[in-house]
């Protein structure tokens, strides 16, 4: 995805204020608001200039946005590594929505980066109270796990980043790290309530939780659908058309599977319940591939050649001809 730069969007510096920011929005919204512009790109323009505006406006945002901006070289298009966003912890203000004007989504690049973090509609919010207890604010961030986590579950320490904003508006990034316990059968989009791990609570009212949405490492092998795990499982053409037995990996460890006689390209094998464990378990498939050997070596051709000569009448693109 492209990386979008928010301040020259809204065409200020990285060191503008709050308050710069805020007139500058106003003034590009005045200019490209649909209802009024005559610019032929109005509605796109006035859309970006929202989000860049929903970035910055909020100082614990603008915090997480300028560390990940310092990482970016220039010109070149935001490839974030896997997980690279499960260090960031938010308070839960700001947006009530990931919707920009009207209604519209927000891009690709602005939910990597906040997400459901940046919504705050979710959890308790603290009430400040000049007078009387008011519980603390429930806090948000994501986690990242392998696969391997949800088969079995797992202790990780977690290391956060807290942007905290003073008296004047402007934020810094504080590090705390957390020893979450993973339960076995977690679910991507699940969420982690970490009782007392949220903002502090005011005159001796408790604290608020940590909400933590779970997502998934890339994995090498495994690609996951629901709670049902596939992987591809390369077969020799022999293997395929006699049948045979062959070891497969899992991820609770290798076991052997059976290739009936007369698999196809594409065909998928179901271990049943050997998916995301669970109350309903998911499967685990293994689509076959065609691993066709190479003919390097004269024998190797001549062995191809008296393949081809025993099936006459095999015609594998018949099917493009009717």
């Amino acid at each position: 995805m492209d990386f979008k730069d928010y301040y020259a969007t809204l065409g200020v510096e990285r060191t503008a204020t709050q308050d710069e920011l805020k007139r500058a929005y106003r003034k590009l919204a005045r200019k490209y608001h649909p209802d009024v512009s005559k610019e032929p790109d109005a509605e796109a323009r006035f859309k970006d200039i929202a989000e860049a505006h929903e970035a910055l406006i909020d100082p614990e945002r603008r915090a997480a946005y300028d560390d990940i901006a310092r990482r970016q070289a220039d010109g070149r298009a935001f490839e974030p590594p896997p997980g690279w966003d499960g260090g960031f912890e938010f308070s839960g203000r700001g947006a009530d929505s990931r919707a920009g004007p009207d209604g519209a989504a927000f891009s690709d690049f602005f939910e990597s980066l906040f997400g459901q973090r940046a919504r705050g509609g979710e959890g308790r919010r603290q009430h400040a109270s000049e007078h009387g207890p008011a519980q603390g604010s429930d806090h948000h961030a994501k986690l990242t796990v392998d696969l391997e986590d949800a088969y079995r579950g797992a202790q990780r320490t977690m290391s956060l980043r807290m942007p905290v904003v003073d008296a004047q508006g402007r934020a810094t990034l504080r590090e705390r790290q957390l020893e979450v316990s993973i339960p076995k059968g977690v679910r991507p989009g699940q969420h982690l309530r970490l009782l007392g791990q949220g903002a502090a609570g005011q005159n001796g009212a408790p604290a608020g939780d940590l909400y933590l949405e779970i997502g998934f490492m890339p994995h090498a092998v495994f690609r996951l659908d629901g709670s049902d795990v596939y992987f591809d499982l390369p077969v020799a053409p022999w293997e395929a058309a006699l049948g045979a037995t062959v070891k497969v990996p899992t991820p609770q460890g290798a076991v052997q599977l059976g290739i009936p006689a007369g698999s196809t390209q594409g065909r998928k094998l179901r271990l049943k319940g050997r998916g995301l464990p669970g109350a309903q378990a998911g499967d685990l498939y293994a689509v076959l591939t065609m691993a066709v050997p190479p003919a390097d070596s004269e024998a190797q051709k001549v062995a191809w050649q008296a393949l081809a000569a025993a099936y006459p009448d095999h015609q594998p693109r018949a099917a493009l001809e009717a």
